[in-house]
């Protein structure tokens, strides 16, 4: 009954008390940090966006915590439980990969992930000059480095197309063979009826280079009356 009640007041015994603070400091940076990277995250509209980052942070610090602590009150291995939330993450990982038209796509996410894991554990472990740093490398890797890239014209990125015309088959024929010229395919496509015609809505994955000569083909192309890029401000 007294280690109860020193557990719920843990004023009555300076240790815990310290142990409590302690841990809740750690949790709680472990919950920013993980925020803060999952708000960037969700700024660009990724699967896994601020819950995921939050909760997958504030998670790996919890298990850090109890493994050192349950390692303590009990004995055994201190880094028992913290070892297992790398095999952990690895499944959460696989799952944001996704493989689709003989592509793949997620792989940042997954290595996202895996690296707000780590920062988690380190924030767990008290280790908050690592976790800080880590935070603040991996923020200006997704931000900095993805633009830079794009830039550069080393990163393909998605852009969605708009194209309208009085024919349907003639639309999705001329913009077949465009694609099938420059080697794109169309992903994501939806075809409706419009004032009287078509409209044509549809995402191509390609370099910058690559859009900028695709848009002028599409924009030339016979059958199409209309031509909007939906997205064109990545490209600015």
């Amino acid at each position: 009954m007294k280690e109860l009640l020193d557990f719920i007041d843990p004023r009555n015994r300076p240790d815990m008390a310290v142990f409590v603070s302690q841990t809740l400091l750690r949790l709680l940076v472990a919950a920013m940090l993980g925020g803060i990277i999952g708000l960037e995250r969700e700024s660009k509209r990724k699967a896994a966006g601020l819950r995921t980052n939050m909760f997958i942070c504030f998670g790996s610090a919890m298990f850090t915590i109890l493994s050192e602590r349950l390692a303590g009150d009990f004995g055994g291995d201190n880094t028992r439980i913290a070892a297992q939330i790398i095999p952990g993450i690895g499944f959460i990982g696989a799952g944001s990969i996704l493989h689709s038209k003989g592509g793949v796509s997620g792989l940042t996410t997954a290595a996202t992930i895996f690296v707000v894991a780590s920062i988690g554990m380190a924030a767990g472990g008290g280790l908050m000059l690592p976790a800080l740093f880590a935070t603040l490398l991996l923020l200006v890797a997704l931000h900095f480095l993805g633009f830079l890239e794009t830039q550069l014209n080393l990163k393909p990125i998605g852009m969605t197309y708009e194209i309208r015309g009085e024919r349907a088959d003639e639309m999705v024929s001329a913009v077949n063979q465009i694609l099938d010229e420059e080697r794109r395919v169309m992903q994501e496509i939806q075809l409706s009826p419009f004032n009287g015609g078509f409209r044509m809505i549809f995402r191509v994955d390609a370099l910058r280079t690559d859009h900028t000569r695709l848009m002028g083909r599409l924009r030339n192309a016979a059958p199409v009356r209309h031509f909007e890029c939906l997205t064109c401000n990545d490209l600015e």
